[in-house]
């Protein structure tokens, strides 16, 4: 079921960790970000997007985590885009034929067996420097930055007001760090905040890739509550955070243990 978020723009959320996919619609032709996760959750986002006259012409993915370059293919052929480093990314990955046997070895049990793996991870690097997607719909800003996982991109919906923030901003999902990162991840993470400040100023929507949306001073809120989290973690204090411990919502606890994993990697 799509959700409308804004005039021509909508969000299909998975049952899977409350996983987003935001269709921005230009007449009949659809952007779509990150589809989804599992097999029948894509093909029912498919058959919506059938039922309203339209088809994806373009696509993209925010980063490349599995569970963000996923395909099925009832969305039919369009070019998949991701940031040039996000690309190179999962092309190194796809390069070793184990990587898909990994990911389908470790699904969560919930969804095993039901995620498409055929087609996934096959993106088209956007050139460096693009600020913009090439498409003939609605403006669309890409907002790169060094934040999560490598060539992570948030996009700005200039003309709808509304921020697909990739996994970052979410009211469920603590900051997760690129701790495999080549350099300070927790100044990069903060600088990438920076950044999404500076562009949501121009959103009235931010639309995470896990959890709820956010609207108008709640963005506001979700930034500043992921840079006090980084700010504990640099300065190895516990976080005052209403996501992990004993105030984290019911059957989210588990965010916890990623907190802790994370302290633990950084040697707070």
């Amino acid at each position: 079921m799509l959700t409308q978020v804004a005039d021509t723009t909508h969000v299909h959320t998975s049952g899977f960790v409350l996983s987003n996919a935001v269709i921005v619609e230009g007449g009949a032709a659809v952007l779509l970000v990150d589809p989804g996760v599992t097999s029948g959750e894509i093909d029912c986002l498919a058959a919506d997007l059938a039922a309203r006259g339209t088809a994806a012409v373009v696509a993209f993915s925010t980063h490349p985590d599995w569970d963000h370059v996923l395909w099925r293919p009832a969305l039919g052929d369009a070019p998949r885009y991701a940031t040039g480093r996000a690309a190179d990314t999962m092309a190194r990955l796809l390069r070793d034929p184990q990587t898909i046997v990994r990911i389908a070895e470790h699904l969560p049990p919930e969804i095993h067996g039901q995620v498409p793996l055929e087609r996934l991870g096959l993106l088209t690097s956007l050139p460096d420097g693009t600020t913009h997607l090439p498409w003939d719909g609605p403006r669309v800003r890409v907002a790169e930055h060094r934040a999560h996982a490598p060539g992570h991109a948030a996009l700005l919906v200039e003309e709808q007001g509304v921020l697909a923030a990739g996994d970052m901003l979410s009211d469920v999902f603590v900051p997760m760090l690129d701790l495999d990162s080549d350099g300070d991840p927790v100044e990069e993470y903060l600088a990438a905040l920076d950044l999404l400040e500076a562009v949501a100023a121009d959103a009235d929507v931010a639309v995470p890739g896990h959890g709820t949306v956010a609207r108008g001073p709640a963005i506001g809120a979700r930034i500043a509550l992921d840079r006090a989290y980084v700010h504990a973690l640099r300065d190895g204090t516990d976080p005052d955070d209403p996501r992990i411990g004993s105030s984290a919502p019911e059957g989210w606890q588990w965010v916890t243990g990623i907190h802790q994993w994370q302290a633990e990697r950084l040697g707070r």
